[in-house]
């Protein structure tokens, strides 16, 4: 059977109408601080802090970020490593580079102002379809929909519709069957928060949907056959990539050696602690380190971790190693490649809390 593009799309209409209502009369409850002053700047900030990110952990980002960098030209002049200190624990550090690029290009080209064109905003670095749209509702109030994984759930349970979500077509599609059933002014960024927020937090994505609060029950169609957890469908993931990798928290006195990573690839340009190829034993790192010029002290165990990327798994090994001296070798890799981490810097303890970002994926051997 050939599945139609948002079959059953007749009801967007009145749905549209219903969940406007719905977001008018109801209390905005999940206290969101850039929905407060949707500003073209703070609407973009935050839509890019969300991917991939919960709204509760993004809150404290964002006020933060917005205190240090206020306007789109503080961004685009800000110090790259200030710049990742701030995002630190978001993850996903390209976003933050292409925001200082597309702040950059909006100095340079648009008078330091986020442009109402959507295509304008779809040339600029990290911004995409569903980006644009944001903007181009929230702080526009252009008529159209954002549509985000929360939007193409409820839309996939309205219609029992078991298109692939993932899939950049459904989603193009269900904006060409909403685009005509969508207002203008504030109205059009409300009915996108209600989209939103009714798969935030009613049209849950685990677990059992809370239909006997929805307001748009009446419209479901998988609700009315008791088929809400068959939808929406995705196509299965690729297997992660799992890799070992032995970290080396070094220090000398009160100071920790850390390293810039290659500017290209995986947590690119960001500062790590040295780390190696493989689940190395005590022995093997003590052999490694004093082959690399140090003259070791002391070398502890310690707790051992995991960390999941999109497509990679780490498995890590931690082991705190104490120097006598900081040597500073050419380089404390396993791999001989020319786009090798940088050689060792050696930074006080307090230094990694307040001025270098360290990404999570090595955040689990941060000195305390």
């Amino acid at each position: 059977m050939k599945i139609l593009p948002w079959e059953g799309s007749t009801v967007f209409p009145a749905l549209c109408a219903t969940l406007l209502a719905w977001r008018k009369s109801a209390p905005d409850t999940r206290d969101l601080p850039w929905r407060d002053e949707p500003t073209p700047y703070h609407v973009w900030i935050s839509e890019i802090m969300l991917q991939q990110t919960r709204a509760a952990v993004v809150r404290g980002y964002f006020l933060r970020f917005l205190e240090a960098l206020p306007s789109v030209r503080d961004l685009a002049n800000v110090d790259d490593d200030a710049l990742m200190k701030l995002w630190q624990g978001l993850g996903y550090y390209s976003r933050a580079r292409n925001l200082k690029r597309a702040a950059e290009v909006i100095v340079e080209k648009h008078d330091g102002q986020l442009p109402k064109d959507v295509d304008a905003l779809l040339a600029l670095p990290g911004i995409g379809r569903y980006t644009a749209s944001a903007i181009a509702s929230f702080a526009y109030g252009q008529p159209r929909p954002a549509v985000d994984g929360n939007f193409l759930r409820v839309a996939a349970r309205i219609t029992a519709n078991p298109i692939d979500i993932a899939k950049d077509t459904s989603k193009r599609a269900l904006e060409a069957a909403l685009a005509s059933s969508y207002p203008t002014g504030r109205d059009a960024g409300l009915l996108n928060e209600a989209f939103m927020d009714l798969g935030a937090t009613v049209c849950l994505p685990n677990g059992v949907p809370l239909c006997h609060t929805c307001p748009a029950a009446q419209f479901c169609l998988a609700h009315d056959r008791g088929t809400e957890q068959d939808y929406p469908v995705k196509a299965a993931l690729k297997a992660r990539r799992k890799e070992r990798r032995t970290v080396l928290l070094l220090s000398c006195g009160n100071r920790i050696a850390i390293r810039k990573r290659p500017a290209r690839g995986l947590l690119a340009g960001l500062w790590e602690y040295p780390n190696l190829e493989g689940k190395l034993s005590k022995r093997a790192v003590h052999a490694h380190i004093e082959s690399e010029g140090f003259d070791v002290c002391d070398i502890a165990p310690l707790p051992p971790a995991r960390h999941i990327f999109s497509h990679i798994e780490w498995e890590l090994t931690g082991w705190a190693v104490t120097v006598a001296a900081m040597n500073e070798p050419p380089l404390m890799a396993a791999e001989d490649r020319t786009d090798a981490p940088s050689s060792l810097l050696w930074v006080r303890r307090a230094e990694l809390a307040d001025t270098y970002s360290i990404p999570a994926a090595f955040g689990y051997f941060t000195p305390q």
